[in-house]
């Protein structure tokens, strides 16, 4: 992940031609009533106010600050660009407490000493916290970039991958501040900065201790998470990130009519485009906190995950590891059922939670193979830990499902969604268990369930375009398939998936390049080939030269050994005879197909030679004699 860097700019550049609040701006502080004038009583209240900047250009605060000027005007007062004469650098002064009463700065500041222990490579440094008369301020460090927010003023909405990075990258700064006990509260793009090649938050003002039951709440309406002005929590944070995610990539009302809500895909077409990063952002923004990504790091991975899907779909596969889900469970070279149809089996395994009490005996039965087995040891374990383990007990279902305990199964499933109704990971043996009983539509539905909640994961994806194909959706499934494969190839059931769905919809061209797509190094590579060739082969009317040589071509990239590998081989040959005798293609002594002259007695020789090899391979003497018989029907005429 790399952003747009942007170069850096002098300091003075930033000053405010003219210091004065935009009068759609200004608000009685006290009763929120609209004023006019930028100074004077509010008509309203009747308490005093001042839009006015206290500090002049030239003023010298707790003698070694030097203001050279306002810069913006915030939500606490007007922030100002000064230099610190001492250490030689710019600082950025932004006011805490406007009020008549020295004591009462001089408290504001105390209240804000926590933040001097905050320190993040990410977030903005503070320096200092000082009183000028009656107002305090707290001295931050210069950060020499270009708030997000002007780059969307500037460029308008943000091309998705750009704006993706820009959250990305400001999510550490988040699980800094949530480790240590605190809360944002005001995020939004004018809060952080493009600085090189790199993000960072700024503007502190409103960052409080978790729990909190005292000092003000600061949010910004469109942004700010329904709970936040009660109590503001972690997770109301990352709504204000969800919430300008969608801000930077879509232009659309989000302070009022969406103020509460996102757009549908079919008002705005980059939701449309990217279905991954729709489904995070509901996720993200939900109304109910409980429904949101509970912690910055899992925001993060999900997020990221939606960024390669994003990137790979417009590009090359970006595969990575999944910390939560195993590659599908397709690698077996001789696994022709798993390559031709859709298998409960092959779906990615759900890796094991090492929080878990009963993690370390749940490993230890990896060894144990046999079903039958392995559900008596799993049954132990789970009457062993009891409530204490949902892991024991959800590999217990999963175990049941392959000795076809489905009853089993979903009552142990019904009993831990009793427990949890949030662990999704029920949604995922359930969509399982339909699977196996071929219930393709209920499949889909639970999983989902899982895609809401791991949105940036592959495996859900997956699962959803098995649940389609069984479920006859060829169109949906293809959709899915294709998304997976496209990403990470490596999964050889979507690009397996794919070619049947489409070959189901009669595009063969789409179907073979489907199979092409199924990495040399992968141990399905051969599987895919003889598929491809199947494919090539699958109708002699629609030969031509082009697709003969492109079927021996595959033929002759098959590394394996086999009965079915003579069997195409010698299929080739004797459909080039019949196309040659048709009239459909040229007689040539000068070349070759398979290593045969392309004239109809050596390809009648080499069709004979490939399907009495074929016929060593043969499982059966009924299938030898086919063989032997396909041989025979031919071999060349001679007169002898």
């Amino acid at each position: 992940m790399s952003l747009p860097p942007l170069p850096s700019q002098d300091p003075l550049t930033l000053l405010m031609e003219k210091a004065e609040v935009p009068e759609r701006k200004r608000h009685c502080p006290h009763c929120d009533t609209k004023v006019t004038r930028t100074k004077g009583f509010c008509g309203q209240c009747g308490q005093e106010y001042n839009f006015e900047p206290s500090l002049k250009t030239g003023d010298i605060v707790n003698g070694k600050f030097e203001i050279k000027g306002p810069v913006a005007f915030g939500g606490l007062g007007w922030i100002y660009l000064g230099w610190d004469k001492v250490l030689n650098r710019w600082v950025v002064m932004k006011g805490l407490l406007n009020t008549k009463d020295e004591a009462a700065a001089a408290a504001a500041v105390a209240e804000r000493q926590f933040l001097a222990a905050v320190k993040h490579p990410k977030i903005v440094g503070i320096y200092d916290f000082v009183n000028n008369g009656n107002e305090g301020y707290i001295v931050m460090e210069y950060v020499g970039g270009k708030a997000v927010g002007s780059i969307l003023k500037e460029k308008g909405v943000l091309p998705v991958e750009e704006a993706v990075s820009y959250i990305l990258g400001i999510l550490p700064a988040f699980s800094y501040l949530h480790a240590n006990g605190f809360v944002y509260c005001d995020f939004k793009p004018e809060n952080f900065m493009v600085e090189g090649e790199d993000v960072k938050l700024i503007d502190m003002g409103g960052v409080r201790k978790i729990g909190d039951p005292s000092g003000d709440i600061y949010g910004t309406r469109g942004y700010m998470a329904p709970e936040a002005s009660d109590d503001p929590v972690e997770v109301s944070d990352l709504y204000t990130l969800g919430r300008s995610l969608a801000v930077l990539i879509m232009d659309f009302k989000y302070m009022k009519e969406y103020e509460s809500s996102l757009p549908t895909p079919a008002e705005q077409p980059v939701l449309a485009e990217n279905e991954s990063l729709y489904r995070f952002l509901l996720r993200a923004t939900h109304q109910d906190p409980d429904q949101r990504f509970q912690s910055a790091d899992e925001m993060a991975d999900q997020l990221y995950g939606v960024l390669r899907e994003i990137v790979a779909l417009k590009t090359e596969p970006k595969p990575a590891e999944s910390q939560t889900f195993t590659s599908d469970n397709l690698f077996d070279a001789d696994d022709v059922a798993g390559a031709e149809q859709v298998d409960v089996r092959l779906l990615p395994t759900l890796k094991m939670d090492v929080r878990d009490p009963a993690a370390n005996e749940l490993l230890r039965m990896a060894a144990v193979s046999n079903p039958e087995k392995r559900v008596a040891a799993l049954e132990y374990v789970a009457d062993k830990f009891g409530e204490k383990s949902p892991e024991a007990r959800l590999r217990l279902a999963n175990a049941y499902l392959g000795v076809k305990k489905f009853s089993d199964a979903d009552k142990l499933l019904d009993q831990l969604h009793a427990e949890d109704q949030f662990d999704w990971r029920v949604s995922w043996y359930r969509g399982k268990s339909l699977i196996a009983r071929n219930d393709g539509r209920g499949a889909r539905i639970e999983f989902g369930k899982v895609y809401f909640e791991m949105p940036g994961e592959i495996a859900p994806k997956l699962a959803i375009a098995y649940a389609a194909e069984i479920a006859g959706d060829y169109e949906e499934a293809a959709r899915y398939y294709k998304r997976v494969a496209k990403v990470d190839p490596n999964q050889t059931t979507a690009c397996f998936g794919l070619a049947r769905c489409l070959n189901k919809k009669m595009d063969i061209n789409g179907a073979m390049e489907a199979l092409t797509a199924v990495p040399a190094q992968h141990s399905l590579f051969n599987q895919a080939r003889i598929a491809l060739a199947k494919l090539l082969l699958h109708d002699e009317k629609g030969l031509n030269e082009s697709l003969l040589e492109k079927a021996a071509e595959t033929i002759e990239s098959i590394s394996a050994e086999g009965g079915v590998v003579h069997h195409l081989a010698g299929r080739l040959l004797a459909s080039t005879v019949s196309l040659i005798a048709g009239g459909r293609v040229k007689e040539d002594r000068n070349a070759q197909l398979l290593g045969h002259q392309m004239h109809p007695f050596a390809l009648r020789k080499g069709a004979e030679e490939e399907f009495r090899k074929a016929a060593h391979f043969a499982e059966s003497h009924l299938e030898k004699i086919g063989w032997i018989d396909m041989a025979n029907a031919i071999r060349p005429r001679t007169l002898l």
